[in-house]
């Protein structure tokens, strides 16, 4: 089930930041043979000065024409594709009020319709050689619901049922599938979340979550355990304590759960401010604070700002 990761060609897709890039150094200081994408060219320049040789190749994953080409160019380039890494993510933060079909219909397009065109375009060469890797990077909201971040958790949801699908369907043809739901990590993504309703508010609970180090785990050990799972090829993997204990007390009670959960919505910010319209993060945020330092350490570090 081990499986040697110099010189495999690697895909990771939203590797010119946070999470994505961290694994992407890790590959690279393995030997790997790494590709990333990104929608922001620049963002995609500073990424490839960072981990030097790598490909760097700007990609909208939500168009299903940029992903053909950007399979086809990679394989070009470096040969079949061995590991799939299913990262790029939006994360839209606000009252279920303020959501439009649209913010569903974008995280849909993100998370789940990405992940398996992208897949349909790597497996023939996996099957034909007799082996292969796929990665999806699905969240704790992809088990439980969490309230202000409706598209996400649902589109999640939807990836972690293809994933763990894809898994007993793949796994006589040696393709193997690795589901990985992460709790709160500290890979400075706030600054570029979607924030509606309140955006001020908003801001502060999620990335006040985001960087306590009681509840965020650490991008590089995140990395490291979601690479590990690749190579042994585990069917999937649950990162923080936190995250483990919920979704056994979730499997254990959800009823009561749902009512912790209810009683969590009513502490979070009310309907009202910008509305349905949307702020990136770093527009919302009111200024340094103790409460974010180590999640702005992060985005400095992760290329996130």
């Amino acid at each position: 089930m081990s499986f040697d990761i110099a010189g495999k060609v690697v895909l990771i897709t939203g590797g010119s930041r946070g999470l994505g890039l961290v694994m992407a150094r890790q590959l690279v200081a393995q030997r790997a043979r790494v590709a990333i994408c990104a929608r922001d060219p620049e963002e995609l320049g500073r990424a490839k000065r960072d981990l030097g040789e790598v490909l760097a190749i700007p990609c909208d994953v939500t168009q299903p024409e940029q992903l053909a080409r950007l399979v086809g160019e990679v394989t070009h380039l470096y040969g079949p594709i061995d590991c799939l890494i299913n990262n790029a993510g939006v994360i839209q933060v606000g009252p279920m009020k303020h959501m439009t079909i649209e913010d569903y219909e974008h995280a849909m397009a993100t998370h789940f319709w990405a992940p398996l065109r992208l897949t349909l375009a790597v497996l023939p060469a996996m099957l034909e050689r007799g082996e292969g890797r796929i990665v999806n990077i699905a969240s704790i909201g992809g088990k439980i619901a969490v309230p202000h971040l409706l598209p996400y958790t649902a589109s999640k949801f939807a990836l972690v049922g293809l994933s763990e699908g894809m898994r007993a369907e793949l796994a006589k043809d040696k393709v193997r599938v690795t589901t990985v739901i992460p709790g709160l990590m500290r890979t400075g993504s706030p600054p570029n979340a979607l924030f509606k309703g309140r955006n001020e508010a908003e801001y502060v609970w999620f990335a006040a979550g985001d960087s306590s180090h009681l509840t965020a785990m650490q991008a590089e050990r995140a990395a490291r355990q979601i690479l590990t799972a690749m190579r042994h090829g585990r069917p999937e993997i649950t990162l923080t304590v936190q995250a483990k204990l919920a979704t056994r007390l979730f499997a254990l009670a959800p009823n009561l759960m749902q009512r912790v959960l209810a009683l969590v919505d009513r502490w979070l910010p009310k309907p009202g401010g910008i509305g349905e319209a949307s702020a990136l993060g770093i527009e919302s945020r009111r200024g340094p604070s103790l409460l974010t330092r180590a999640s702005d350490r992060a985005s400095l570090r992760n290329n996130e700002v």
